[in-house]
C-alpha cells in the first residue's frame, strides 16, 4: 500500500484525495496490526487532506474519523475516541440522512466504545437504533444486520450477568 501512496503522490501531488484514501487505508491496516504509532499519523494526514480538499462535511472525512476512532478505542483512549466517532456520526447523518447504513455503522462503532467503557445502557440504545436502520435498509438477513444483532445479544448477556 505504501507503493500506492507513492504512485498517487507522484501522479497527482501530495494533497490529492486519492493519496488520502491510500494513506487512510494503510493507516487502518497498521491499526488492525497493532502498529498504532505508524497508523495514527497516516490517518490524521488523510483526514487533513480530505478536510482541506473536500470539505469538513464530506463522507470521506467521516471514514477517516471512523478509522481514527477505532485506533483510539483499540488503545484505550476512550476520551479521544468518543468525539471522533460522534463527529463521524454527525457528518453521516447530515450527508446521508438518519436512516442510511453508514449512520448505522457509526452507531455500532459508538456502541462498541460504550460497551468497552461499561456504559451498557447507552451502548444498547445505539445498537438497537443501528439494527432498526440495517433491517429497514438492508433487510433482516444482511450480514451487517446479523452482526449488529449478535452484538446486541452479547451486550444483553453482559448486562444480565
Amino acid at each position: 500500500m505504501q507503493r500506492a501512496v507513492d504512485i498517487y503522490e507522484t501522479q497527482f501531488g501530495p494533497e490529492h484525495p486519492d493519496v488520502a484514501t491510500s494513506l487512510n487505508n494503510l493507516g487502518d491496516v497498521y491499526s488492525l496490526q497493532g502498529r498504532y504509532g505508524e497508523a495514527e499519523p497516516l490517518i490524521v494526514q488523510a483526514l487533513t487532506i480530505y478536510e482541506t480538499q473536500l470539505g469538513e462535511q464530506h463522507p470521506y472525512v467521516a471514514r477517516s474519523l471512523n478509522n481514527l476512532g477505532k485506533l483510539y478505542r483499540a488503545q484505550g483512549r476512550y476520551g479521544e475516541a468518543e468525539p471522533v466517532y460522534r463527529r463521524a456520526l454527525t457528518i453521516r447523518e447530515t450527508q446521508f440522512g438518519s436512516q442510511h447504513p453508514d449512520v448505522a455503522r457509526s452507531l455500532n462503532n459508538l456502541a462498541g466504545l460504550y460497551y468497552s467503557q461499561g456504559r451498557y445502557e447507552e451502548a444498547q440504545a445505539m445498537i438497537e437504533r443501528a439494527i432498526d436502520i440495517y433491517q429497514m435498509q438492508l433487510g433482516p438477513d444482511h450480514p451487517d444486520t446479523l452482526k449488529a444483532q449478535h452484538n446486541l445479544r452479547l451486550l444483553q448477556e453482559t448486562i444480565n450477568q
